[in-house]
């Protein structure tokens, strides 16, 4: 099977300056139109996006030296964008908000442009990948995804969210959906230093019988986790229209990993 799509870059550019999501140092992000696909830099060095070129998993998805590209990864998946340079200062992208959003609104006010075609070759088979209690189905598709979040026995439950995605349907249902936090994690992950970015206004706490903050959704849990889940298979640079994708209590790690499987299955040519 082989499918085309355009190939998009920005038109101008953006620069985003926050406090890093888990370092809460100051950081900044720099975005412009370019045409080798896209590219991480972190002043010194370029990283092309792959799952391949991920150096750690933990908390967040690292691409080289740089952390936490999985929110801006999302809005580029999700807006189109095949193409641009990102300049990345402090190590990490800025918070922008715990969620994808804040990077969907800069891509759109600086602009998108056409620059070539994009065409993909495969998958050819379904792709599985199960570690107990989380698992992977990807097959080629028209855009249709479902993400499960379970915690037994507690608050949140069972959490099912799917979605036939397009710019409009992600920017109102999948965007705004913050990284979370449970109640007893949050010791834990200031010991570890993590997180020092966010806030209330960032991050939904989750208690055991309720959420500590205002949700912006009923299941905003797992809407996040489908934003994560779509900004790691990106880094393989497959269009969300091409896969329909299941994917059950998963995190970093195992989306990273399937993104590899993803990544050796599929052909891209880039003109």
């Amino acid at each position: 099977m082989e499918r085309s799509y355009p190939r998009r870059t920005l038109s101008g550019e953006f620069t985003i300056e926050a406090p890093g999501l888990h370092s809460g140092e100051p950081t900044s992000v720099r975005v412009v139109g370019a045409d080798q696909g896209i590219r991480f830099s972190d002043g010194s060095t370029w990283v092309t996006a792959s799952p391949h070129a991920v150096t750690d998993t933990s908390r967040c998805t690292k691409l080289g030296t740089i952390s936490t590209v999985e929110h801006l990864m999302s809005a580029f998946a999700a807006l189109g964008v095949t193409d641009a340079d990102v300049i990345v200062t402090g190590g990490e992208l800025p918070v922008a908000g715990g969620c994808s959003l804040p990077f969907v609104e800069a891509i759109l006010s600086a602009g998108i442009t056409e620059c070539g075609v994009l065409t993909v070759k495969g998958p050819f088979a379904r792709i599985y990948l199960q570690e107990r209690p989380s698992k992977f189905a990807i097959g080629l598709g028209e855009g249709w995804w479902r993400a499960v979040y379970v915690r037994e026995n507690e608050f949140v439950g069972h959490q099912e969210f799917e979605i036939a995605l397009t710019p409009e349907s992600y920017v109102a249902q999948v965007a705004p959906a913050r990284t979370f936090v449970l109640e007893y994690e949050i010791e834990m992950a200031k010991k570890y230093g993590l997180g020092k970015g966010l806030d209330e206004s960032s991050c939904l706490g989750v208690g055991p019988t309720k959420y500590l903050n205002d949700a912006r959704f009923p299941d905003e849990p797992v809407r996040h986790k489908l934003l994560d889940v779509i900004g790691d298979l990106y880094l393989t640079g497959v269009p969300i229209q091409h896969l329909d994708v299941v994917a059950e209590f998963t995190g970093h790690a195992l989306n990273v990993a399937a993104a590899q499987k993803l990544a050796d299955s599929v052909e891209i040519i880039r003109s």
